[in-house]
């Protein structure tokens, strides 16, 4: 029988900053998934004149997303907390709602993602609200280099959503 032993990681924060870092990172990083899905179903079902400019755009938001996903859950483990397991973890979690639909016109689904974006950016100015309190600069900076690539996703589809 194998032995179960505690996931343990030496930190310098309190336990309560620990924990509530770590869970407020774990939503976060349901919502970055469930971001990262959206844009690419939307990147995958683009269609019209702009479709190779809004195709490419998306694949390269959802790359950053990606990127975001590691990150994120290494730096709850470097802090001494755990984070999600599972895609059904993920789902309770995420905040960022799923559109399913068979079909969404191209600035619908600009208008979505850049709605989702400037909502996961004042989600981050909260967590890194969290991380100020408890002293947790790594994370805090982490979260400002973020914040910025998300405040720039949004820049993008918010140009790209324009009426001529």
């Amino acid at each position: 029988m194998l032995q179960k032993t505690p996931l343990t990681t030496p930190t310098t924060l309190s336990e309560n900053a620990v924990r509530d870092i770590s869970a407020e990172l774990t939503v976060l990083l349901s919502d970055v998934f469930a971001l990262y899905l959206k844009t690419k179903n939307f990147h995958w079902h683009m269609s019209g004149p702009h479709f190779r400019d809004y195709h490419l755009m998306l694949d390269d938001q959802g790359d950053q997303l990606f990127s975001m996903t590691d990150d994120i859950a290494e730096r709850v483990r470097k802090i001494g907390g755990t984070t999600v397991r599972s895609i059904g973890q993920i789902s309770r979690l995420q905040r960022v709602v799923d559109n399913d639909a068979e079909y969404v016109k191209p600035l619908g689904m600009i208008a979505e993602l850049r709605e989702d974006n400037a909502t996961l950016t004042r989600n981050m100015r909260e967590v890194h609200s969290l991380c100020d309190k408890a002293g947790d600069v790594a994370t805090a900076s982490l979260l400002e280099n973020w914040i910025d690539e998300t405040e720039k996703r949004t820049w993008f589809l918010f140009e790209c959503g324009q009426h001529t």
